[in-house]
């Protein structure tokens, strides 16, 4: 049967308007805002243009945003003086403004706790102050160390900064924390047998690799109410190697899952570059589809998610399209998960998610690179 554009419309629409919940917190709707570093925060401090940045997306239908990467309190966190930061008393002022106005204009935030680690983003200088610190002092492929490998000390420092920014996001206002264990950054590099070479406590198997991540997470919940949910963004991919795998097998996966689902994982944020693309041999499940059927927790889908003026279009790179939204609506209309993180589509149009909702497709327009350059 040939479905109209306005009948696949319409169905796109009831499908996202659909509330979703994460522990204590009602998410308005099933579309999120994919966290992306905007590095318009000079001195670590958000200021009015970040809060009519967030506010104006939660204003235009976005349910949950995802703030861009903020740096926790440790002196090796991060290396830019313009990405935000998450402790300090004019940098938690600022976070307060973005949280309020969020929620004035009906939306939901959380604020991407995260610590860089090993990797050195393009264009920054090293650490000014503080070396470069990681499981192993390693870098994604280096062979001989480049950093610092971390103690004892160093690893209880890093998860009370990460516990003490949770705190700091509840007592301002922000509805949850998610915890940046994503792409070769920080915690990532303990998952990762790439860059995690250690032979204590905290490296061999997947197991013991997730100990430092599902430390951080326990320290997180126990610092926070019961009900303020907490997010783990991870993925298999890294910045600097698209091909990297923590998991072989669904098996393996779930060894690496449940220390951290155990520990007080709420959702988990499964990034991936392409939605559509299956995880695993004989399944067409997703990383995040694969995520909540082997936690029973709530999962966030992202990974090249946009339309054009033709109605269902998914898109990487730089906009060539690749895929109907069809397939997205399937599997969430089938529960594979629970949310949908849009990233660049959302810095191109602002409007993006009300357009989505109110079923006006023919108003979406591709993703253009241009967008990263100013922050509306």
């Amino acid at each position: 049967m040939t479905v109209t554009p306005a009948e696949a419309a319409t169905r796109a629409a009831q499908l996202l308007a659909r509330p979703a919940t994460i522990n204590g917190l009602t998410v308005p709707n099933r579309i999120a805002m994919a966290p992306m570093t905007r590095m318009f925060s000079p001195g670590g401090v958000p200021g009015e243009d970040v809060v009519s940045y967030y506010s104006r997306r939660a204003a235009a239908g976005v349910g949950l945003i995802v703030t861009e990467g903020t740096y926790v309190g440790h002196d090796s966190a991060g290396q830019s003086d313009r990405v935000p930061r998450f402790h300090g008393e004019e940098q938690l002022a600022g976070w307060a403004k973005v949280a309020e106005a969020v929620h004035a204009a009906g939306g939901t935030i959380v604020p991407q706790l995260w610590h860089i680690g090993m990797v050195r983003k393009a264009g920054e200088q090293p650490f000014p102050d503080a070396p470069a610190v990681g499981p192993s002092g390693l870098r994604i492929g280096e062979d001989e160390p480049t950093g610092r490998a971390m103690t004892q000390r160093d690893l209880d420092d890093v998860i009370g900064a990460f516990a003490e920014s949770a705190a700091a996001a509840e007592r301002i206002g922000f509805d949850g924390v998610e915890i940046h264990g994503a792409h070769g950054y920080l915690v990532d590099q303990f998952l990762w047998s790439g860059t995690n070479r250690r032979t204590d406590a905290y490296g061999g198997d997947p197991v013991a690799r997730t100990r430092f991540a599902a430390e951080i997470v326990a320290a997180v919940r126990e610092t926070v109410s019961a009900d303020f949910p907490v997010i783990f963004r991870y993925s298999q991919w890294k910045q600097e190697a698209y091909d990297a795998r923590l998991a072989e097998t669904p098996e393996e996966l779930e060894a690496i899952l449940t220390p951290l689902a155990s520990a007080g994982v709420d959702a988990f944020h499964a990034s991936t570059r392409r939605y559509w693309l299956p995880e695993f041999e004989d399944s067409d499940l997703n990383l995040a589809g694969w995520t909540k059927k082997l936690t029973g927790k709530a999962a966030i889908t992202v990974g090249s998610v946009g339309l054009d003026g033709d109605f269902n279009r998914a898109f990487q790179g730089e906009g060539a399209p690749v895929g109907s939204l069809d397939n997205l609506l399937d599997r969430l209309e089938r529960d594979e998960f629970d949310l949908v993180a849009v990233g660049r589509a959302l810095l191109h149009d602002p409007r993006w998610a009300q357009k989505v909702l109110d079923g006006r497709f023919d108003e979406l327009a591709p993703y253009d690179a241009a967008s990263l350059k100013t922050l509306s």
